[in-house]
C-alpha cells in the first residue's frame, strides 16, 4: 500500500505525471475527458495498472463497455488486470428491461438512476479500493435527464468517495450535452483530450490540464500518442527550465579554411542556419560538422526530414565520408523521420531524449523546409522550434539547421520565418 509520504497517485505515464507535478492528489475525485477514441479508456487502464504495481486494490466501473471488451482493449496493449483490479461490470437489473415490469406510475429513469447509484456503491463497499475508475458519466447523466439531478447525483458520488479514501477518475465521452459544465465545478481536476485530423497525415493527440486545485502544473497542450503498450505523452518543452553551465569554446568543421572564414570556429551552444537553393550543398557543408565531432569524441545526431536514408549514406560515402561506419562505432545517431506520422511535441522529446541520453553535443536537422511541409495545420512550428533551440543551445549543443531557398537568383525567398530562432 502506499505511504503516507506518498500523497499523489502516480499515472504510470511519465509524461503525464510529469505535468501533473507527480499524479493525482489522493482522496480526491478527478475529470478524464474527450471525445470517444481520445484515448480515455487506455489512460485509465495504465492509472489502475500503476496502483496495482504499488499492491493497491483497484475497481474499473464500466458502464458502456463489457468487461469482455474491456479486457480484450488492454490486451491489445499487452496491459494484464490482475487480481489487484476488479472489473465491474454494471448493467441494468433485468426487472427495468422487463417491459412487463415497468412502473406506470414512475418515470422509469428514477429507478434507473437510483438502482444504478446503489450498484455503484455496493461494489467499492465490496473492493474497497484504493483507485475507481468510473466509466462513463455519459450514461448517468442520460438517466438523470435534467441538470439538477444531474448536479446532485454526481455530488453525491463525490462524498460518498471521500468517506471511502479513494482516489477517483470519472471519465466522461462528452457525447451529451456539451455545455454542461457540472462536473468541472465539483471535480478537484480536469484532463481534457483532443484528437486533431489534419489534411493529411495520421490523428494528433493532445491533452491539457483545465483545472487542479492547489497545485501547480505544467500549463498549455502537451502532444501524446497512443501505440502499442498504452499511451506517451510528451509534455511541452520550456527551455528556461534547462541550464547547464558549459565552456563557451570553439567548434571545428574539420575543414581549415571553413573555420578560419569563421573566425576559428563557431561558438560551443549556438545554432547555426544553413540557407541555400537546393543542391548548393547543405546537407554535406552540416555533415562535416558531425563528422567532425565523432573524431573528437563527441556524441552526434542527425535527423532527416528530406533525404531517405540510405540514398544519404551512399551519396556521402562516394565524398570519403562514411556515415554507417560512424552509425555503428556509436559515435553518430542518425534517424530518418516521417512528419506526416509525426507530432511537434513528440520530434522536440525525440531531439531532447537522444541529448539527455547520449549527451549528444552536435545536432543535425535536415531541413526545417521538411518538418514544415509535413505539418501543414500545426500553426506553432517556428514557436516548437524556437524553444527546442534554446533547450539545445543551454545544453552547450551545437545545432545545425538547413533551409532550402526558391526563386530567382538575386531574390532568394525563405519559406520560414527564421527571424525569431535563436541563431546569432
Amino acid at each position: 500500500m502506499h505511504s503516507g509520504q506518498d500523497n499523489k497517485a502516480r499515472m504510470g505515464i511519465a509524461g503525464l505525471d510529469d505535468i501533473l507535478v507527480g499524479g493525482l492528489s489522493r482522496q480526491r475525485v478527478f475529470l478524464l475527458e474527450g471525445n470517444p477514441g481520445a484515448g480515455k479508456t487506455t489512460i485509465a487502464l495504465q492509472f489502475l495498472i500503476e496502483g496495482a504495481s504499488r499492491g493497491e486494490k483497484c475497481l474499473y466501473i464500466t458502464l458502456s463497455e463489457t468487461e469482455e471488451e474491456l479486457r480484450e482493449g488492454a490486451a491489445s496493449h499487452g496491459m494484464i488486470l490482475d487480481d489487484h483490479i476488479e472489473v465491474f461490470e454494471l448493467v441494468p437489473p433485468e426487472s427495468l428491461l422487463d417491459s412487463r415490469q415497468q412502473q406506470s406510475l414512475l418515470y422509469s429513469s428514477d429507478l434507473e438512476l437510483g438502482e444504478t447509484t446503489k450498484l455503484i456503491f455496493e461494489a467499492v463497499e465490496r473492493c474497497k479500493p484504493s483507485r475507481i475508475v468510473l466509466d462513463s458519466l455519459s450514461e448517468i447523466r442520460l438517466l438523470a435527464q435534467s441538470s439538477l439531478r444531474y448536479r446532485r447525483q454526481i455530488l453525491a458520488l463525490k462524498h460518498y468517495f471521500a468517506r471511502q479514501s479513494a482516489t477517483v477518475l470519472l471519465l466522461d465521452d462528452m457525447t451529451t450535452e456539451m455545455n454542461d459544465k457540472t462536473v468541472h465545478s465539483v471535480v478537484h481536476g480536469v484532463i481534457h483530450l483532443e484528437e486533431l485530423a489534419p489534411t493529411y497525415g495520421s490523428e494528433r493527440r493532445r491533452l491539457r490540464v483545465l483545472k487542479y486545485r492547489g497545485q501547480s502544473y505544467r500549463g498549455g497542450y502537451h502532444d501524446f500518442t497512443i501505440r502499442t503498450g498504452g499511451v506517451q505523452v510528451f509534455p511541452r518543452l520550456v527551455a528556461g527550465e534547462h541550464r547547464t553551465s558549459f565552456e563557451r569554446d570553439r567548434i571545428s568543421s574539420g575543414i581549415a579554411e571553413i573555420d578560419e572564414l569563421l573566425g576559428g570556429g563557431i561558438e560551443r551552444g549556438s545554432s547555426t542556419l544553413v540557407l541555400g537553393p537546393a543542391g548548393t550543398g547543405k546537407s554535406t557543408f552540416v555533415m562535416q560538422y558531425l563528422v567532425a565531432a565523432v573524431r573528437r569524441g563527441e556524441k552526434a545526431a542527425a535527423f532527416l526530414f528530406d533525404e531517405e536514408l540510405g540514398l544519404l549514406f551512399t551519396r556521402m560515402k562516394n565524398m570519403g565520408i562514411d556515415l554507417e561506419a560512424l552509425r555503428d562505432s556509436g559515435g553518430l545517431h542518425i534517424e530518418q523521420l516521417d512528419a506526416a506520422e509525426l507530432s511537434p511535441g513528440e520530434f522536440a522529446h525525440r531531439v531532447r531524449e537522444r541529448v539527455d541520453s547520449s549527451d549528444v553535443k552536435t545536432v543535425v536537422i535536415d531541413s526545417i523546409n521538411g518538418y514544415q511541409a509535413s505539418m501543414p495545420d500545426e500553426h506553432s512550428l517556428i514557436l516548437h522550434m524556437h524553444e527546442l533551440l534554446q533547450y539545445l543551445n543551454r545544453q552547450g549543443a551545437n545545432t545545425f539547421l538547413t533551409v532550402a531557398q526558391h526563386g530567382l537568383v538575386g531574390d532568394m525567398k525563405s519559406p520560414v520565418d527564421v527571424t525569431y530562432l535563436p541563431i546569432p
